[in-house]
């Protein structure tokens, strides 16, 4: 048919398929929470046809209002937010229970999207770049308070976004060379860490010795940071001493095993690695794993889903899933730069990025590579607020591809 001409129809498949699997793995491990999630899908496919048929302009012009409201629904938590599992990040609805950060990343990227598409953006002028960061920021200080880690984490992929539009690559690098330094200083001595980072120091500063305009700002900036860098490395581990003992312990995980910690933080872990490694490679068959239907993994239907896909459907089926995964972020990413709008092309990349960092932190949760910080397998973990706003975002990014495509611009 013709109207169809515009759809991403390979885009649409893997969702489906996305869908449907997550259902069929919830129902697995808890019956009641496999049919509520069909239902959530319903509702979620329901509300994409509603997008559909909306003006492709809509989605530019309310960016504003449904930023503010997004913000208003995370400010108003704080009162009126119920508590689960120790995080005041929820409304509760009667049986209803909805996450409103997960509409938040909406409404921040269509927000950042639709600043960016301006005539007047340049990351190059200071008020272009401190607007837009202004713009992530202020979400992901709320989430910050709340606090909801996990999330917040989430809030790089607007910066990733970023990147692609012009912002230059240090900010990744000066955020990942802090974040290796603590972690590094939390296994080795401090000391050797300060001396790694003088040696390295140096041995950039020699080689870059012709570019780099030595004068008293230059010196400061880079006496400013080798200092800083030193400092974290010997106050990594008085930080880590202040945090609560279940963020602390789910760091020290991924030092010293979790065996170490399988009472308390290690627990999920142990038996999350127990049912990923039990499957094999073709898996124990559908509703046959031990662990899984054991329920020896707290969050398994949630957090932890993707054990029981490694117990039940084994190693094949655990690599097609990350296969459909990397495809359909992939798909976001490849349509997005072929986009005629800048505002479709920044949402598409905002969408492709949030996708990356959930699956990616996720399932290195899962499997010991992250701590644990709550992030759900997109369209997979057992939730409707996660599937419904995945859904929002996929179904706002193809209509946006189909008006596109469809445009004579």
């Amino acid at each position: 048919m013709k109207w169809m001409e515009g759809i991403d129809k390979l885009g649409l498949s893997l969702y489906f398929l996305l869908c449907l699997f997550a259902v069929a793995n919830i129902y697995s491990v808890e019956p009641a929470s496999g049919i509520r999630q069909a239902v959530w899908l319903g509702v979620s496919v329901f509300v994409g046809m509603i997008i559909f048929m909306m003006r492709t302009k809509f989605f530019e012009n309310m960016a504003g209002i449904i930023y503010l409201v997004g913000l208003f629904f995370l400010i108003g938590l704080f009162p009126f937010g119920t508590e689960i599992l120790g995080q005041k990040n929820w409304y509760k609805f009667g049986p209803v229970s909805l996450q409103p950060v997960e509409f938040a990343k909406i409404g921040t990227a269509l927000m950042l999207a639709n600043y960016v598409s301006g005539p007047d953006f340049n990351l190059k002028h200071k008020k272009s770049l401190w607007t837009s960061i202004a713009i992530i920021g202020i979400p992901g200080i709320v989430v910050l308070l709340i606090p909801d880690v996990g999330s917040l984490l989430v809030f790089i992929a607007f910066f990733i976004a970023l990147f692609r539009e012009g912002l230059s690559g240090w900010v990744f690098g000066v955020g990942f060379i802090f974040a290796g330094v603590f972690l590094v200083a939390l296994a080795v001595d401090p000391i050797y860490v300060v001396i790694a980072i003088a040696v390295i120091t140096g041995f950039v500063l020699f080689i870059n010795s012709n570019r780099i305009h030595w004068n008293i700002m230059s010196v400061s900036a880079i006496v400013g940071i080798v200092g800083v860098l030193c400092g974290l490395a010997y106050g990594a581990p008085t930080i880590l001493e202040k945090l609560p003992k279940h963020q602390r312990e789910r760091i020290e995980v991924l030092y010293k095993g979790e065996k170490a910690f399988r009472d308390t933080s290690g627990y999920n872990l142990l038996y999350s690695k127990t049912a990923i490694g039990s499957g094999g490679f073709f898996g124990k068959g559908y509703r046959e794993g031990s662990v899984t239907q054991g329920k020896f993994v707290p969050e398994q239907s949630t957090d932890y889903i993707f054990c029981t896909v490694g117990e039940e459907w084994g190693f094949l089926g655990s690599a097609l899933l990350v296969i459909c995964y990397t495809v359909f972020i992939g798909r976001i990413y490849y349509l997005s730069e072929k986009q005629k709008s800048a505002f479709n092309r920044v949402f598409g990349y905002c969408f492709a990025s949030i996708l990356m960092i959930h699956f990616t932190i996720n399932l290195g949760m899962v499997m010991g590579l992250f701590p644990t910080v709550g992030i759900p397998l997109p369209f997979f973990s057992y939730g409707g607020s996660s599937l419904l706003a995945f859904s929002m975002m996929t179904f706002i990014f193809f209509k946006l591809n189909y008006a596109d495509r469809n445009s004579l611009v």
